[in-house]
This record gives C-alpha cells, sequence and structure tokens, in this order.
C-alpha cells in the first residue's frame, strides 16, 4: 500500500482587484508576497498552476496588502513603473524560475521574443522550453509575460487572452 503524503496544504489568501481589463485575482502568502496573479475568467487555470506548484493549496478570502493593491491600481492607472515595488515569490522547477525571473528584468515598454529570452538564459536553444514556462508563469503582469512576442513580432499566446495582452503592451507604451 503506498504511503499518503501528510504534508500540509500550502495556505495563501485570495483578494480580487478590478482593472481596466478584468477582475485580477492576488494570492499571496503569509507573508504578504504575491504568489499568483490571473484573471477571473481563468481561475480554473490559476488554481491547477497553484496545485502544480505547490501541491495541496488551502485558498481562502484574504485581502492582499494595501502597498501591492496600491501599486497594482497606480499600474493600470498609468504609473507603470509600478510594478517593480510588488514583492513575490515563485516555485517551479530550476528552469521555470530562470524564466520567470528573466521575464522581471524585460523593461517596460520593450517586448522580446521568445529566442532572445532562451538566449538571454544561456539556453539559446530552449525556445519552445522558453514558451512553455512562461505559459505556466503564475504571476501574470507582475512577472511580463505579455512583453514576449513571436520572432516576427507578432503577438502569440497570452494565457489571459490576446485583447488583454494587446492592452497590457499599448498600456505600456508598445505599438502592437
Amino acid at each position: 500500500m503506498a504511503a499518503r503524503s501528510t504534508r500540509t496544504p500550502e495556505r495563501f489568501g485570495l483578494d480580487r482587484l478590478s482593472t481596466p481589463i478584468g477582475i485580477a485575482l492576488l494570492v499571496t502568502d503569509a507573508d504578504g508576497a504575491l504568489r499568483a496573479l490571473d484573471w477571473d475568467d481563468y481561475e480554473h487555470r490559476m488554481r491547477e498552476l497553484l496545485r502544480l506548484h505547490h501541491g495541496a493549496v488551502d485558498l481562502s478570502d484574504k485581502a492582499a496588502p494595501a502597498a501591492m493593491k496600491t501599486a497594482l491600481s497606480a499600474y493600470f492607472e498609468g504609473d507603470v513603473g509600478q510594478l517593480s515595488r510588488i514583492e513575490w515569490r515563485i516555485a517551479g522547477t530550476a528552469f521555470q524560475q530562470k524564466v520567470w525571473t528573466a521575464l522581471a528584468k524585460i523593461p517596460v515598454g520593450t517586448t522580446m521574443s521568445y529566442g532572445a529570452l532562451a538566449a538571454k538564459i544561456d539556453m539559446p536553444k530552449a525556445i519552445r522550453a522558453v514558451g512553455h514556462a512562461n505559459g505556466s508563469n503564475p504571476i501574470s503582469v507582475v512577472l511580463p509575460c505579455h512583453r514576449l512576442i513571436g520572432a516576427d513580432g507578432s503577438l502569440v499566446k497570452y494565457g489571459g487572452g490576446l485583447e488583454r495582452k494587446r492592452w497590457l503592451l499599448r498600456h505600456e507604451g508598445v505599438e502592437v
């Protein structure tokens, strides 16, 4: 008989923030760090990503830190530099963490191709793997997966939908 896991579920708080492109779901840990940001119409996917990255998760309604909500609101109101003020933590494979950390370094108002990001993390042949890791990014907007585009400059894939991606890029000053 297989042994059962006795690991206690990770406990996270869930809050919601109204934005110009929908209701953002904010998942925070006990220290107030952002662990996930997704959209209410993709809540099922967000919960699945949390499960994949953390195992069992206990998600209960809890207000996100005021400073986090203020920074996100300021971002959506036009102060696009506010994202850097948000404390976040990620769980995933070493490769995913490498990709997600690199996403945070793509400057506001710029885009990068999947291939360019693969080269930036010294894995130039890992373009598809970068794409998969990008698609598993648990912290949308703050870890700006929307800034990744196709090699030909086309908007490709965004977990929150291409209209949101287009809005976010335009909001940051990128012509799309």
